[in-house]
């Protein structure tokens, strides 16, 4: 191979690394907390933005690594100061993106995830339009609400209501760029993998 000489008072300039934001969405017992989970731990280059939240920490859950765990007057502190990419209120709690890691880790050429509820996805699409936009679906509504009663973590009284949102969030699925059925977990995974990578 020949390697040309550059001309002199020539310089050569890297191109800006390309970084985007991937925004994971759907029903509540779809699976994309876990779909979310094996992405991550297979390519570990994707950067995970970790939302804040005015709920308390299920079992097992670690504050900066699962949620941050604030309370409401900070959340609400936060939101007048235009800290959050995105937030919203979902079961009588708030959940939001800080904006600031979101934008840094975008510029420095990384590819970051969230995985966030309808609202806080199309507040996404309004505010950072070049965001690619996820939406699981689950294979059926019969199949989500054993799922989500299979997880034995809510009254009869939560399911419902997640049940009734569950259909609403459905209804969304065709605003977005991309949907995947989580019917079987390697196939939505791959389908996922091939959106970000391909």
């Amino acid at each position: 191979m020949q390697v040309l000489p550059i001309p002199s008072g020539a310089t050569t300039q890297a191109s800006p690394p390309l970084g985007r934001l991937i925004v994971l969405t759907g029903p509540s017992g779809v699976g994309k907390g876990t779909l979310m989970k094996a992405l991550l731990q297979r390519h570990q280059e994707l950067y995970y933005s970790i939302s804040a939240t005015t709920r308390s920490p299920r079992p097992g859950e670690i504050e900066g690594k699962s949620y941050y765990f604030i309370s409401r007057s900070k959340f609400e502190q936060l939101v007048a100061q235009g800290e959050f990419l995105e937030w919203a209120e979902f079961a009588g709690n708030y959940y939001g993106t800080p904006r600031a890691a979101v934008l840094n880790h975008i510029h420095s050429g990384k590819l970051v995830v969230l995985e966030i509820e309808l609202e806080g996805a199309r507040q996404i699409r309004t505010s950072y339009p070049s965001a690619l936009n996820i939406f699981i679906l689950p294979p059926s509504f019969a199949e989500l609400e054993k799922r989500i009663r299979g997880r034995g973590q809510d009254s009869d009284e939560a399911i419902a209501r997640r049940l009734n949102r569950a259909e609403v969030e459905i209804a969304a699925a065709e605003e977005f760029d991309i949907q995947i059925v989580n019917d079987d977990f390697e196939t939505a995974l791959g389908q996922i993998e091939q959106a970000l990578f391909s």
